[in-house]
């Protein structure tokens, strides 16, 4: 009998987390925040993995592994599979979530980004967007977690385009 956690639990965690991170252990310090948050996906992750991969045999390459993570991990996680998955077969790979659930209840006030740029890593960043990639380090933590469990080593980044779409960008550590 599998175990399940009620969607709207997993919400209010990544919310508390988000909030108790950024906004309380480190509130001046969000790089901090956002390794910690990450290290925290890192370690569920990995223990998904090993729950979800049990019964399967090791996977023979990279594209397997990201495969596995497209279909069948994302259907355990979100209850549906990647929406895109996009490779320059050299070790990147760009997974698409048209409608990432942990930001379908978000929104950004449009009147608080004028002016400046919506890329997250860029430092002339709003204060919503930067507010709003705080709760991306906790899948892309998942992600790495999952992945360095099966052998690959990785770094993982994420993108919103226009929310809820987010697109996770995972480069292979060679």
């Amino acid at each position: 009998m599998g175990r399940e956690v009620a969607e709207s639990c997993v919400d209010t965690m990544l919310m508390e987390m988000v909030a108790m991170y950024s906004g309380r252990f480190y509130a001046n310090k969000p790089e901090l925040a956002a390794r910690r948050i990450e290290a925290i996906g890192y370690q569920v992750g990995h223990q998904l993995s090993e729950r979800y991969t049990m019964e399967r045999p090791r996977f023979s390459d990279h594209l397997e592994a990201i495969k596995f993570i497209c279909k069948d991990f994302w259907s355990e996680v979100f209850k549906k599979q990647i929406d895109n998955l996009k490779t320059n077969h050299r070790g990147t790979f760009v997974l698409q979530d048209n409608k990432f659930r942990w930001l379908s209840r978000v929104s950004i006030d449009p009147s608080s980004t004028s002016g400046e740029t919506e890329d997250p890593s860029t430092p002339g960043e709003s204060k919503a967007a930067q507010a709003v990639s705080m709760y991306l380090y906790f899948p892309c933590g998942i992600i790495r977690g999952v992945l360095s469990n099966l052998g690959i080593p990785c770094a993982v980044s994420a993108d919103i385009s226009s929310l809820p779409t987010c697109s996770f960008v995972i480069r292979v550590k060679a």
